[in-house]
This record gives C-alpha cells, structure tokens and sequence, in this order.
C-alpha cells in the first residue's frame, strides 16, 4: 500500500512521534539521549553496551541523528524495548527541538559545547543555545546530566525541568574521574566515583554516600574518560548500580568505524583511524593518544585533513594543530589538502622543521606516500572532518570495505 503525504519528512516524525507515545503508555521504555560538539556517537555506542546487558536495548546505526535518522531509530523499538538510546545533532537553532519532539528524553546528556560549526552557527553562544535544547526539551521531571567542567553546559541546569546530575572531574560533579592514567596503549583508567543523585532510583545492595570502581577502558584515548562519565552518569540515574557501569564500561569497544579504531596491521604498523569527524578539540585529544602509543621508541605518523565550519577561527586553529604536533614531538606530520595548509605552516614556524611535515594535495598522494614512508612499528594517525574525506585514506589503511557514514555528522 502507498501512504500519500504533503511532507515526507514531517509525516515520519509525526509516526515515530505516535508509536513512541503508544510504547510509553504500555510499557517500562525509558528514553536517553545526547548531544555535544564532540563525543555523541562514542558515548552512544558505550550506553548501548552497558545498557543492552540490562534490558532490550534499541540505539542509532552509524550516525543517524538527525530529522531522517531519529525517526528511523525510533521506529525500530516495540513492546520488548526497555531503553532507547538518541543520538541528537543540530547545523542550527531549532533542530534538536524538533528531535526532542518526537522522542522527548527521560534522561538528557550535554557533553561538550565546542567549536565545531562555528560556520554554522555564527559563534559559540549560539551552538550553546542550540544543544541546549536537549534540556528544554525533557519530559516533564525529566534529569539532565551535564558535563561540570565545560562552563557553557554547566549554565544549562536551571533550564532542567528536573533533576541535574553533573558528570566531569571536577570535584563539584557527582559522578566524577580521579586517578585518570593511560596505559602504554593509549587506553584510559580512572576511579569512578560517585556521589549522591539527584532523582535516581535507589541503587540495590549499595551503601549510602559515595561509591567507588575502578575503570579500564578498551577505547584509546584520554578523551574518552568524558564519554565514558557521561554513560555513566545517564545509567545510573536510570537505576544501574556503580558496579555495574563500571564493568559493562571496561567490557564495551568501539562499535562505530572511524572513532579511534585501532588497527594492527601484517606489516607491523598500527592505524588508529580517527578519521570521521574533527574539530580542534578532538584533534588534540588525538594527537595526544598519537604521542602516547607511540612511546618506547615507535615512529608517531600524523595524517590530519581539513577541520570544516570552524568559520573566522579557520586558520589560527589549523595553525594551532600544527604547532601542537611539533610540541608532542609526532615525528611526521603528513597535512592533506589546501584547506589544511595552515597546519603544515604553523608546524613549520614553531619546530623549523623540514622533511618532518610535509603538505600533500590528496588522499591518493597521502597513499602513496605513506605507502613508501611506512615502516614495522609505526603508528599512524588519521583525522579529518568527515567532508574533507580522509575516512577513505582510513578504509585504504586498514583494509575496510565500506566505512562511509550514512550521514554526514552534526
């Protein structure tokens, strides 16, 4: 049969709108959701993980998070579904309003208000006023987890409609991170603790007041410590117990291709393909993983493209990754592209360097020089913004088939 509509995507959301509210009305479904300029799809794919263990659990493909690819996601729950995991993008004001029409959150995670979209956005206040949306957006009573250590997401509790949790490693945050450390690999442990929340269903067999479990990540990179708290921070105050999330966090992996997928490759070289999505912010978490796996006398490879919609802040934050690079002592910086010039300039200024950074025109050149440079030991790191197309430099690399997302991030 054929369903004749006026709009097409105004009449999806309207059906993942009503199946929804039907599947509230008869069941125990709860839905979690987050936004943030960096981090959405890795905290997604570590709730999926440690939730699913509890209960039927229906979460994004790839990153569908937007007014197409929430409704679909929305559309894949029925009667069995306990949780409901939102990925919830926006490229401007109003977008993630709509989103939290359709699927309004019983719980509500901001990670991070940064620099990405710039372009779109016109400045960081207005990317600040769009994700917070999400929180606007709860349903009545709803809790907001919000990350205390980014100043612009701390501003947003007085706008919950419920319950705020804060997650970070502030000692203000009630599920915090101490004794933060990278093992040789570039994999982060913490101490998870755990304070009093707000709302939270009581925890079953734990002790009042602080609770603590250590942490062991799969996931490399220092950066992911923020993801990891704001699961955290989400499952609990859906009625996990600390000893849960902590075990289910150091068992999950990285579901999603291109986020800091590290690959061992037959030739001795290791690829950690970042090479999704990029902003500043996540371009020195990068390199900083870079740095550290590549200790105990390993060559550090550096491949980094273009980072888009950064508007006025273009050059000086191309420029200020190129320095970075220099500081951490990467061995070779490899930019790709015109519009990463300043990288390649800014390395050049802070270290005089030479050989050591060289400005390639294309994934194809990137290839071959690669293929020619490359030797047992090395680790390669591949980061872009995703339109700048450096996934494909990572799919060549380690030999996937496919690692195209179905839609651009937001």
């Amino acid at each position: 049969s054929v369903v004749l509509v006026d709009d097409v995507v105004a009449a999806l959301g309207a059906l993942a709108r009503g199946v929804l509210g039907r599947l509230r009305r008869t069941g125990e479904l709860r839905v979690v959701a987050m936004t943030g300029s960096v981090g959405k799809t890795t905290t997604k794919d570590l709730l999926a993980q440690v939730l699913s263990a509890s209960g039927p659990t229906v979460w994004p493909e790839k990153s569908f998070n937007n007014e197409i690819g929430l409704p679909l996601t929305v559309l894949r729950t029925d009667t069995r579904t306990r949780f409901l995991v939102l990925e919830m993008g926006a490229s401007g004001l109003g977008h993630i309003a709509y989103l939290t029409d359709i699927a309004a959150p019983d719980v509500a995670a901001v990670l991070v208000v940064g620099s990405a979209h710039l372009g779109e956005f016109g400045g960081v206040e207005a990317i600040q006023q769009a994700k917070s949306e999400i929180v606007t957006g709860l349903v009545p009573g709803g809790t907001a987890v919000l990350n205390v250590d980014d100043p612009r997401v701390r501003a947003m509790a007085p706008l919950s409609p419920g319950p705020v949790v804060f997650f970070g490693e502030s000692e203000r945050a009630a599920v915090r991170a101490t004794d933060v450390r990278l093992d040789p690999e570039g994999r982060a442990s913490f101490r998870l603790v755990v304070g009093d929340l707000p709302g939270a269903p009581d925890r079953t067999g734990e002790p009042a007041g602080p609770v603590e479990a250590d942490v062991h990540l799969r996931l490399v990179g220092e950066h992911h410590v923020t993801n990891a708290l704001a699961a955290a921070a989400c499952c609990l105050s859906l009625g996990l117990t600390v000893g849960e999330v902590a075990e289910r966090l150091g068992e999950a992996t990285a579901l999603s291709p291109h986020r800091m997928q590290v690959v061992e490759r037959p030739d001795g070289v290791t690829v950690i393909d970042d090479s999704y999505n990029a902003n500043p912010d996540s371009v020195r978490a990068a390199l900083k993983a870079l740095a550290v796996r590549a200790r105990a006398g390993r060559r550090s490879i550096a491949v980094l493209g273009e980072m888009l919609e950064l508007g006025d802040e273009h050059v000086e934050a191309h420029d200020a990754v190129g320095r970075l690079a220099v500081r951490l002592d990467i061995h070779r910086l490899v930019v790709v592209g015109e519009g990463a010039r300043a990288m390649h300039m800014g390395a050049l200024q802070e270290g005089s360097w030479g050989e050591e950074s060289r400005l390639l025109p294309d994934v194809e050149a990137a290839y071959a020089w690669l293929q020619e440079e490359m030797r047992p030991g090395d680790v390669v790191l591949v980061k872009s913004s995703h339109g700048s197309g450096l996934w494909r430099l990572g799919d060549l690399l380690t030999g996937a088939d496919d690692g195209m997302p179905a839609e651009a991030p937001r």
